[in-house]
């Protein structure tokens, strides 16, 4: 459950700039509807909540990836000087 609610958490934050971020309103919805039906009583197969964190850790990976690298921008600002 802690572990829906960070990837929930995590989804919400990513810039709406993402390409990633559409991507993750959709799947978001999902982790919402299951915790959700979790918090109701219901009980979801792991295969269903396996597949909901993977698809979120892949989400959140690519949505990383186009974040700049600040370091490197800085260093390149510096050698410009």
């Amino acid at each position: 459950m802690a572990l829906l609610r960070l990837l929930t958490a995590r989804l919400e934050r990513l810039s709406v700039d993402s390409i990633w971020a559409r991507r993750a309103g959709g799947l978001r919805g999902s982790l919402i509807r299951a915790l959700e039906s979790i918090d109701s009583g219901a009980t979801l197969s792991a295969d269903q909540l396996d597949i909901l964190i993977e698809k979120s850790f892949l989400i959140l990976r690519s949505a990383a990836r186009e974040i700049p690298d600040a370091e490197a921008q800085w260093r390149k600002l510096k050698g410009q000087v």
